[in-house]
């Protein structure tokens, strides 16, 4: 399959991390999601209804990343690639996580988990 749904950038605050602070104060994640699936149907059509609606994608991972805690970005992205293939016409997701805030006591630009997960 090669057509191709990515949303990138989603910026949300969340209180994921094994610290205890980092569960009291929050952080900010950013998700980036890509799906595979037909995009034909939707071409055809011209009608939302007919692919992944995206504005209705990023509230539900924000819903995830917004709500209980996890220790991992393992676990998080996880959970995250599983509200991704919900929909049946999604063949496949890959999910990176970003935590630029991570407590690393040295300089670096981020750190992130990616994983892609599809239909068996």
């Amino acid at each position: 399959m090669t057509d191709r749904i990515a949303l990138t950038g989603l910026r949300i605050r969340g209180h994921h991390g094994v610290l205890p602070s980092e569960r009291r104060a929050g952080q900010d994640f950013v998700v980036d999601v890509s799906l595979d699936l037909d995009l034909a149907p939707a071409a055809l059509s011209d009608d939302v209804a007919d692919t992944v609606d995206y504005g209705e994608l990023a509230e539900a991972l924000a819903a995830v990343v917004r709500g209980e805690p996890v220790n991992l970005l393992e676990t998080l992205a996880s959970r995250l690639s599983d509200i991704c293939l919900a929909d049946a016409r999604v063949a496949a997701a890959t999910v990176t996580v970003h935590k630029p805030q991570a407590p690393i006591p040295l300089n670096f630009l981020d750190v992130s988990v990616t994983v892609r997960r599809g239909r068996s």
